[in-house]
């Protein structure tokens, strides 16, 4: 079990046309494995803000309304996460009838993650495999190999089936084809945003979970950065749901400066075991 203490930093600014709206999801959330010990966001110019927080995963987004000119955010936070490492060989599927409730919505298709456009070839390269922890892994291993990780290859429009035919993606639709991958075997899985400690070059990182015997375990394709240095902003069922910025309006991103350090506990290092979240004693 390990426990670590982040400090991180969000800087974006905007140029604006007209009055626009702006719905941000970059705070980390609070959970019984993660706590955000002091934050400070600072708007520039100052404005009113409206918090939202959803019920169950707990996601922040808050809202800010603007005429037009710039618009600066500054947002810092100290943040502790704990993680566990498991060994891999005991963790089995879960068959629907016995998956608790509130999984179930995971094992849909969802705008990005269309599983049920790529049933033949999931069944075609995992359907054989042993049900279980290693059969994710094998989904994760066959992303890492056959998609090129590759900047600017794809947009807000790319999905997993898109992923799956170009064979190129970010971090975004690494994820979004191990979610798809992953429904289509009838196990729920979801996204997951992150700020990635380590992450070169820094920005927000997008990874999935996979509901496993009776808990969710992480996963990351791109294996870019160990997954205990992971700080979670949002969970949904694909990116859609968890975007850092929403806007309606006549909008320019100007600038966008990540940074995360770490400041306390034993950095954690790339593992092959399963890594799931951890409450805090």
């Amino acid at each position: 079990m390990g426990f670590m203490k982040y400090r991180l930093k969000c800087e974006l600014s905007y140029k604006i046309s007209q009055y626009s709206t702006f719905l941000f999801n970059i705070c980390p959330v609070n959970t019984d494995f993660q706590t955000v010990i002091e934050e400070h966001l600072t708007l520039d110019p100052p404005l009113n803000t409206e918090e939202y927080i959803t019920p169950v995963l707990g996601n922040r987004y808050f809202r800010v309304n603007l005429d037009s000119g710039n618009l600066l955010l500054d947002y810092q936070a100290t943040v502790e996460v704990s993680y566990q490492n498991i060994n891999p060989s005991d963790i089995t599927e879960t068959i629907p009838a016995q998956l608790p409730l509130e999984t179930v919505p995971f094992l849909y298709p969802s705008r990005y993650c269309q599983s049920d456009r790529l049933i033949r070839l999931v069944q075609q390269e995992f359907g054989e495999l042993q049900p279980g922890y290693s059969r994710v892994e094998a989904i994760c291993n066959w992303i890492y190999d056959n998609v090129t990780y590759l900047s600017g290859s794809t947009n807000a429009q790319t999905s997993a089936y898109d992923t799956a035919t170009e064979r190129a993606g970010v971090c975004r639709d690494f994820a979004h084809l191990g979610i798809a991958f992953c429904r289509a075997l009838n196990i729920p899985a979801r996204f997951v945003s992150n700020y990635a400690c380590g992450l070169e070059p820094p920005d927000f990182h997008a990874v999935f979970e996979a509901y496993l015997g009776d808990r969710w375990y992480l996963f990351d394709p791109t294996r870019l950065v160990p997954r205990q240095a992971l700080i979670r902003i949002g969970t949904g069922r694909d990116a859609a749901d968890v975007s850092f910025a929403t806007l309606f309006g006549t909008v320019v991103m100007e600038r966008k400066h990540i940074c995360v350090e770490f400041i306390e506990g034993k950095f954690p290092s790339y593992t092959t075991d399963a890594v799931m979240p951890v409450t805090k004693p």
